[in-house]
């Protein structure tokens, strides 16, 4: 009989504890449910990045002229400047110019110390491959133009504070009732024609 009534007993505590676990979850569930999403539907949608922001690296092949000040000013001697001189001109001849991105610290210093500014840091961040050779890029691969999030009409460009209040820092504590700091890119977008009509109404009067 006690045997039985302790086997009640504990199944009775376990569908208590079960009920309470499944009531916590729910209850972090419908919490998130009213707070504002934060995801970022990638790559449908891309965050913008700061001003300063140390993308890839883009090279200019006819501004270099072979100094090497790029690969004694790096902290890995990582760009590889293949150079021959010129018996004509006595002067370097820049015939291939590398830099390994899987190595890449990017830290910026050969943009900061290159004397003929033929290297700049671009906001270009997708630099994901299967093969890590394939991130060797080469002076022409460097030469490429680099892409910008804001020009590409495939995606929805996205600034991480502008859609939140004006003050507020922590997503997860605001409403998503609450206004927001900027209008949201359909909302410019929207409002775009009727700033162009008004201005050809002022330009005609």
């Amino acid at each position: 009989m006690f045997g039985f009534l302790k086997q009640v007993g504990d199944y009775s505590r376990e569908a208590v504890d079960a009920a309470y676990g499944i009531t916590q979850g729910l209850a972090v569930t419908f919490d998130h449910m009213r707070r504002r999403p934060i995801t970022v539907q990638y790559p449908y949608e891309k965050l913008i990045p700061s001003e300063r922001y140390r993308g890839r690296i883009h090279f200019e092949f006819d501004k270099c002229i072979a100094c090497e000040v790029c690969v004694r000013v790096c902290p890995i001697n990582l760009p590889v400047v293949d150079w021959v001189m010129n018996k004509e001109t006595k002067k370097k001849q820049l015939n291939n110019y590398s830099i390994d991105f899987g190595v890449c610290i990017f830290c910026g210093n050969c943009v900061e110390y290159c004397p003929t500014n033929c290297l700049s840091m671009t906001e270009e961040y997708e630099l994901a491959a299967f093969d890590r050779h394939s991130l060797n890029f080469d002076n022409v691969a460097l030469g490429r133009l680099p892409t910008s999030v804001t020009m590409d009409p495939s995606v929805q460009p996205l600034r991480e504070l502008a859609y939140l209040p004006k003050g507020a820092m922590d997503p997860h504590v605001v409403p998503h009732t609450d206004g927001r700091a900027g209008q949201l890119p359909q909302e410019i977008a929207a409002a775009a024609p009727e700033s162009t009509s008004h201005s050809k109404e002022d330009s005609s009067i």
